[in-house]
């Protein structure tokens, strides 16, 4: 930070013929100058308070800022993290902290090494209390770090939960890429369905056994970002048995022969669902995919919330999202 609420960028590149820096904080790219000793720089005025991800371009290659250690969880990491504090949700504010947790298994219904994280609430650890579940799921090529690492979901329950806003809830994230080959293609039917079959006969249980989790349907939710929307649409809907409340966030959709059987039984599907939330950007790319979701379901008479907000597919939507969706949660 420089004075004015400026940001100062820097990277030490010798031999490069031009870098450039991009990030969520700007709009396109601006050129680094370089001084006599081989380092470049770049000064942004008054960049308001916020988390964004940046990366440098060297030479056309995109890259992470060597200096900076916080770097988005990816499965091609490109994109290094900025938080600026500023009265935000999802800053760490002084409030009573949950824990977030990591487990690595290996999951016997699809015979794969797997990785998960768990966010347990402020108090857990010196109570008796249990608490119900929200399945929280990242987006295509990210991991389950991201949404603690980048979307400081852990830290935006902590502050719902010191306000009141949201019932204290355990928080359970999934890679979502079980099949390694689904990178480029996270849509696939086959991803899905091992997703589906580790979370339901592995994950879950074993969660379950570990931590004090309410029994029963109606203490269970599942929500995801983009990948992780399609994910809920097409387990959540298929899965009323084990989730009650569903949450999309900038999802892309199933086929909808996935979701016929929840859509030709409305009134069971409507039953069961005590939360179907489905929001969007303006300006996202997936938005059409989501209309056309929407109007499928007031066609098939399934209830819905649906959202139509500011923003495209970016995870400073995702993090707004994700604190309207968790205090409508568990009452």
């Amino acid at each position: 930070m420089v004075e004015g609420g400026g940001v100062r960028f820097q990277l030490k590149a010798a031999k490069a013929q031009s870098v450039m820096l991009t990030g969520e904080m700007m709009e396109g790219q601006v050129e680094l100058t370089r001084d006599e000793a081989g380092l470049w720089s770049v000064t942004l005025d008054a960049v308001e308070p916020g988390l964004y991800g940046y990366s440098f371009i060297v030479d056309g290659v995109r890259v992470v800022d060597p200096g900076n250690a916080a770097v988005k969880p990816s499965r091609n990491n490109t994109t290094s993290i900025l938080q600026i504090p500023g009265g935000m949700l999802h800053d760490f504010n002084e409030v009573p902290h949950g824990t977030v947790h990591q487990h690595d298994y290996h999951s016997a219904s699809i015979d794969r090494f797997r990785q998960l994280r768990v966010y347990t609430p402020p108090g857990y650890e010196t109570g008796a209390e249990r608490y119900p579940l929200l399945v929280l799921q990242h987006g295509h090529s990210d991991n389950f770090a991201s949404w603690t690492t980048y979307g400081k979901a852990h830290w935006i329950l902590d502050n719902l939960i010191a306000q009141g806003k949201a019932v204290p809830m355990i928080v359970v994230m999934l890679d979502g890429h079980p099949r390694e080959e689904s990178y480029g293609d996270g849509r696939s039917v086959a991803n899905t369905e091992e997703l589906k079959r580790d979370l339901l006969e592995v994950a879950l249980p074993m969660v379950e056994r570990l931590y004090r989790v309410k029994p029963g349907r109606e203490n269970r939710a599942l929500a995801g970002l983009s990948m992780g929307g399609l994910h809920t649409m097409s387990i959540g809907m298929t899965s009323l048995e084990s989730f009650a409340w569903l949450g999309s966030f900038s999802g892309a959709m199933p086929d909808a022969a996935v979701m016929r059987s929840a859509m030709e039984d409305a009134a069971g599907t409507n039953a069961r669902l005590k939360l179907l939330w489905i929001a969007c950007g303006e300006k996202d790319f997936l938005l059409e995919e989501n209309q056309a979701m929407v109007a499928a379901l007031e066609q098939a008479g399934v209830k819905h919330e649906w959202h139509l907000t500011e923003g495209a597919h970016q995870w400073w939507v995702w993090r707004k999202y994700l604190a309207e969706f968790a205090p409508r949660l568990f009452r």
